[in-house]
């Protein structure tokens, strides 16, 4: 039995506006514009909602009406969920509903589509149970497979997700790692027992992903008849063909008039006109087979560029400049307690900002440049790191109101503490009172002089 696995991630970042040095200290809305560019988040989400999310949501309810055998699964980040809720409610209710199908499965990922395992893992640990509590909350599921963002991973993240109870990780299927063997099986990381890695078929998910509607292609064009025959052709050498993609492939990467949504309107039936050929969620796929080797990667292994490694986001001084800035603030950012300047610098890990500062050139370049919505890589550092700047100054001006704050309670705690010294049962219970008395009056005196300092204490601490 050969299964297919389908997976789709699907996101939106909240992008910086252009950003200009005079408006550090001036404006907190880094990411609020209102013109007709890409760069309002609003219209980009509206705009995506009409090309892709509707239609092939529409095409993906009917497939799960029409093909009990139909499944697949979707990763969400936090940041494309919000602007759901906030521009394009329907869509947030179609996919609760294809999710309440009981047979499309929900992935964990980071809130922000961060690269904060790389940077810091306590912060990523706080981004992944922010995305499990959103996921439960608007899904009513748990994930149990996980999916870093841009498919990043190395052996110690699976050690970690091993740890944190997830029976399954994604991975990119990179020839580097695997060298002569084949994506087509399950594998399992070093040092782990119990997780499970399943491995993305590049070729076969880019076929349609990137060049399903480039005529230059010499398989231009891809029928579905044609890809279910590639599909097929691994019958007897694989157990699991995981075909990863972005969801904005249909309909915004892939626009209509390329046939995309015919495609995926006729690939379930023909894939499952064999009977020995399956759908399964990577829980399934997880459950169903056993890993066949280990994989070792010590190195950050992505999905993007021909490099597949952290380059995309990390490949030149001004993305290693920025990522540095944004993450060294994590101490002090955490000091202020502030809700709004925590969400802010969250909002500004999200890996979208770092990609549109490659300075990569040939076709990397050219796939940069078309998800960018800034005029240059420069463009994107000026603005990201005029809003750093700003958030800066408002975090140093809220650790200095918090410090104020805090030397004004203690002045006033031992102001009060010094009167309440003052105070003693001689001076509250007249000496003349009967003796018997005199001693019970002066216990409840005392003790509530010890209730006192324990509340000051509490509101000192506060």
């Amino acid at each position: 039995m050969l299964s297919v696995c389908p997976y789709f991630h699907v996101h939106q970042p909240y992008r910086i506006k252009q950003y200009r040095v005079f408006d550090i200290g001036n404006d907190n809305e880094y990411f609020n514009d209102s013109s007709e560019t890409d760069l309002n988040n609003r219209r980009i989400v509206e705009k995506v909602a009409n090309k892709s999310y509707r239609p092939t949501n529409k095409i993906l309810q009917e497939l799960l009406d029409n093909h009990p055998g139909f499944k697949f699964a979707l990763s969400f980040s936090g940041t494309v969920l919000d602007q759901f809720e906030a521009y394009a409610p329907d869509v947030l209710e179609s996919f609760q509903k294809l999710i309440a199908s009981g047979r499309v499965e929900v992935l964990a990922d980071t809130y922000h589509h961060s690269l904060a395992f790389f940077y810091s893992v306590p912060e990523f640990e706080r981004q992944v149970l922010k995305h499990k509590k959103r996921i439960q909350e608007l899904f009513g599921v748990t994930p149990r497979v996980f999916r870093n963002t841009e498919l990043s991973y190395r052996n110690d993240l699976a050690k970690w997700c091993e740890d944190n109870g997830y029976i399954g990780i994604m991975a990119e299927g990179w020839d580097k790692y695997l060298g002569w063997r084949s994506p087509n099986f399950l594998y399992q990381p070093p040092g782990c027992n119990k997780i499970k890695v399943l491995l993305k078929n590049y070729k076969l998910s880019d076929d349609v992903a990137f060049r399903f509607g480039n005529q230059g292609w010499e398989s231009w064009p891809l029928s579905a008849e044609t890809y279910t025959d590639w599909i097929h052709s691994h019958h007897g050498g694989a157990e699991t063909i995981n075909l990863f993609m972005d969801y904005e492939t249909f309909g915004e990467h892939q626009w209509e008039d390329t046939g995309i949504f015919n495609f995926l309107r006729t690939l379930p039936h023909l894939l499952t006109a064999r009977a020995d050929t399956t759908f399964r969620t990577p829980t399934e796929t997880v459950q169903s087979y056993n890993t066949v080797g280990e994989i070792d990667v010590p190195d950050i292994l992505t999905w993007a560029d021909t490099d597949r490694d952290l380059t995309a986001w990390t490949g030149n001084d001004i993305q290693r400049d920025a990522i540095k800035a944004i993450y060294d603030m994590e101490p002090k950012v955490l000091q202020t307690k502030n809700k709004d300047l925590i969400e802010n610098w969250r909002k500004l890990q999200t890996s979208d900002h770092f990609y549109y500062m490659c300075t990569k050139w040939s076709e990397d370049g050219d796939v940069h440049a078309y998800f960018s919505p800034y005029q240059s890589p420069y463009d994107a550092y000026i603005a990201f790191m005029n809003a750093l700047s700003d958030l800066q100054l408002r975090v140093s001006h809220s650790l200095t109101e918090r410090e104020a704050r805090a030397k004004e309670r203690a002045l006033k705690k031992e102001k009060l503490a010094a009167t309440l010294e003052e105070v003693s049962p001689a001076t509250v219970v007249p000496i003349t009172v009967e003796p018997t008395l005199h001693a019970l009056l002066s216990t409840w005196v005392s003790g509530l002089k010890k209730r006192f300092r324990s509340l000051l204490d509490f509101f000192h601490k506060k």
